[in-house]
């Protein structure tokens, strides 16, 4: 055997690097999703946003020039009536159907009560307790950012086993768990003071802080690709 015939065999016979499993177990749906469009489509996209702020509108603007029960009967009308428009275009039921609950559990509360403030309360200690959830899955090594994001997507949570999209993930957990603190301390500062008016501009202009978390997610998805597809054998 020549020494060129040598060489051959044994470079042949050399063994591909080691490929981490964990590390590329997300490899083909992370490397073919399309981070912004996914995110946004389970909230709702940007008509699901724009749809969940109307009856909050509405509310405000009839309660202004009429009183609490017309504003709450409003309210309700409108979230039910976006509703039924997007089972007719066949779009995505579930945005419209958490607004609606969420409509009617703050009507319930106003109207028991008897203060517009109250129409806010749920999504008030909403944004608490979601505020407390991903800070604590930060804490424990299972950001939420990630855990939702491979969960929507069906790739398992072997990402959990690189330390660096796990790092990617935490800091955009942390981001989510800031912002719906921000919002939950304005609100609750709005709420004390009494101003509805001012809560629902609060409300609508919190969707500005989710675009913010939302771009930090969108940087941890795409800091997943590029892990995932370095780690790829080629």
């Amino acid at each position: 055997m020549t020494g060129r015939h040598s060489r051959t065999h044994v470079e042949s016979a050399t063994p591909a690097p080691a490929v981490d499993d964990d590390a590329t177990a997300v490899i083909p749906s992370v490397a073919a999703a399309e981070p912004p469009t996914s995110i946004l489509q389970q909230l709702g996209g940007i008509s699901g946003m724009i749809y969940s702020a109307v009856p909050v509108v509405v509310f405000v603007l009839v309660n202004s020039v009429a009183s609490l029960v017309p504003a709450l009967v409003a309210a309700i009308v409108v979230a039910l009536g976006i509703a039924v428009w997007r089972l007719v275009r066949r779009e995505p039921l579930q945005p419209a159907v958490s607004g609606l609950f969420g409509v009617a559990i703050g009507a319930f509360l106003a109207y028991r009560t008897g203060e517009a403030r109250n129409f806010f309360l749920l999504g008030i200690w909403y944004s608490a307790l979601l505020a407390v959830v991903f800070g604590v899955s930060a804490l424990v090594r299972w950001p939420l950012a990630g855990v939702i994001w491979h969960g929507i997507n069906g790739d398992g949570q072997g990402w959990r086993q690189d330390r660096e999209l796990r790092r990617a993930y935490t800091l955009a957990t942390v981001l989510w768990s800031v912002m719906f603190a921000v919002k939950f301390v304005a609100q609750q500062w709005l709420y004390d003071a009494n101003q509805p008016g001012w809560l629902a501009v609060a409300r609508i202009g919190g969707y500005a802080l989710t675009g913010l978390a939302l771009l930090g997610t969108v940087w941890a998805v795409r800091r997943a690709r590029q892990r995932t597809a370095a780690a790829q054998p080629t």
